[in-house]
């Protein structure tokens, strides 16, 4: 379990694919903390430390998870959100985040506004019930409010300390980014359909 608040950034050193999967070392400031086994949000995506190797980890994406995600995209030199998973003592600062990436989105614009900025996305209609206005998202790993909803779009503002340490300074028109929308909202979901036999 996480909560969208990211940790640091990582670099992703090396991708080797086998197979229908594709494992990658990370460099970051925390893989030396960081255990064999040990499960880590990487962009959103929970996967399991394989290795350590002093300022490096090793994680591999299975083929399901390469499908529903952007790490397949992924390639030497790129940036990644990391955050380890929630201690049960600490503060939930952002949202509940499960690190289980349901589909991706696609940024379609992105505006500087003089000290914040504000990024607009679209996402497939089929998730039109999970995104509601100022509610939650898990967006590449970063906890976030949405506004502006509409069918299969939604805007996100973003303070500097949120662009400077995560990897959305990156993001551009036609970027991909990992969309996990809030478990809350799914259970919701889930009940409403089931009593209405849809």
């Amino acid at each position: 379990m996480f909560t969208g608040i990211i940790e640091t950034i990582g670099l992703v050193e090396e991708v080797v694919a086998a197979g229908t999967n594709k494992t990658f070392w990370i460099s970051s400031p925390l893989s030396q903390e960081l255990k064999v086994d040990q499960s880590i949000a990487h962009n959103g995506v929970c996967l399991t430390v394989e290795a350590v190797q002093a300022n490096r980890h090793q994680v591999t994406a299975i083929a399901e998870t390469l499908q529903k995600s952007n790490i397949g995209h992924w390639k030497t030199g790129d940036l990644v959100n990391l955050e380890r998973c929630m201690p049960m003592n600490g503060r939930l600062d952002g949202h509940i985040v499960q690190g289980h990436v349901d589909t991706t989105g696609t940024c379609i614009n992105r505006k500087e506004l003089n000290g914040s900025w504000e990024f607009r996305f679209r996402f497939p209609a089929t998730f039109t019930n999970l995104v509601i206005e100022k509610g939650s998202i898990s967006m590449n790993g970063t906890s976030l409010t949405i506004f502006n909803v509409t069918k299969d779009e939604f805007s996100v503002a973003i303070i500097p300390y949120t662009f400077e340490h995560t990897n959305i300074k990156n993001i551009h028109p036609g970027t991909t980014v990992n969309l996990e929308f809030d478990m809350v909202g799914k259970y919701v979901a889930r009940i409403t359909q089931s009593r209405t036999g849809l």
